[in-house]
C-alpha cells in the first residue's frame, strides 16, 4: 500500500471525482442536510435523512424510524452547531426491538452530514487504514476501540494529517481517500487485529 502524502491524496481524490453514483449521492446529502432539512426537530425531516443516509451508505439501519426519533428526542441542532463530539456517540447508542445497539458509523455520517469541516467519518475502510499505518509506521498510540469515539477519532486523524503532511486536507477529503484507499488495498476479506 502505498504510503500518505499530498501526491496520493490527490490521486485518490481525483478518482472520488470520476464515479458519478458516489458523487451524485454526496451532492444530494449535502442538499438533503443543508436546503431542505438542515434541522432536526421534525420527524419527517429526520426520518428522510436517516433512511436515505442508510440506503447510500449500506448502514443497515432496520429501523431507520426508531432512529429518527431518538435523533429528535436528543435536541442535537445546538449541540451539532457548537461542534459538540460527543452527540456523535450519543446518536449511535440506541434501543431497537429491546436489544441496545451501536450505530457509530451511521452516527458519524449523519453529524458529517450536517458539517463535515467538525465530524469525521468512520468506516470499516478508515479503520483499516488507521490501524494497518499505526502498526507500519507508529503515527499515533491508539487502540482500535479508540475508533469508535468521535473525539478520540478526531485526535488520530489530526495526528495522521500531521504525521504525514497532510493538515491541508480537510476531514471529508481525508475520508475520500482513505476510503478509496482502503477499498481498493484492503477488500473485505481483509481483516486485522
Amino acid at each position: 500500500m502505498p504510503n500518505p502524502c499530498a501526491k496520493q491524496v490527490e490521486h485518490y481524490l481525483a478518482k472520488w471525482k470520476t464515479l458519478p453514483n458516489y458523487t451524485a449521492q454526496e451532492d444530494s446529502l449535502n442538499k438533503l442536510f443543508w436546503q431542505l432539512y438542515p434541522r432536526n426537530d421534525d420527524i419527517n425531516d429526520v426520518l428522510a435523512k436517516t433512511a436515505i443516509l442508510n440506503d447510500f451508505y449500506s448502514t443497515n439501519i432496520f429501523s431507520t424510524y426508531t432512529v429518527a426519533k431518538h435523533i429528535v428526542d436528543l435536541d442535537i441542532d445546538d449541540r451539532l452547531a457548537a461542534g459538540d463530539l460527543t452527540v456523535v456517540n450519543d446518536i449511535a447508542k440506541v434501543e431497537i426491538n429491546g436489544s441496545q445497539k451501536n450505530l457509530y458509523s451511521f452516527a458519524t455520517k449523519y453529524c458529517s452530514h450536517h458539517n463535515d469541516k467538525i465530524y469525521p467519518i468512520f468506516d470499516r475502510y478508515v479503520e483499516r487504514v488507521l490501524l494497518y499505518f499505526r502498526d507500519k509506521d507508529g503515527f499515533f498510540d491508539f487502540k482500535k476501540p479508540d475508533l469508535k469515539n468521535c473525539i478520540k477519532l478526531c485526535e488520530i486523524i489530526k495526528a495522521f494529517q500531521a504525521f504525514y503532511n497532510l493538515k491541508s486536507y480537510t476531514l471529508k477529503e481525508m475520508d475520500k481517500y482513505m476510503w478509496l484507499l482502503g477499498k481498493e488495498y484492503m477488500p473485505n476479506s481483509y481483516s486485522h487485529r
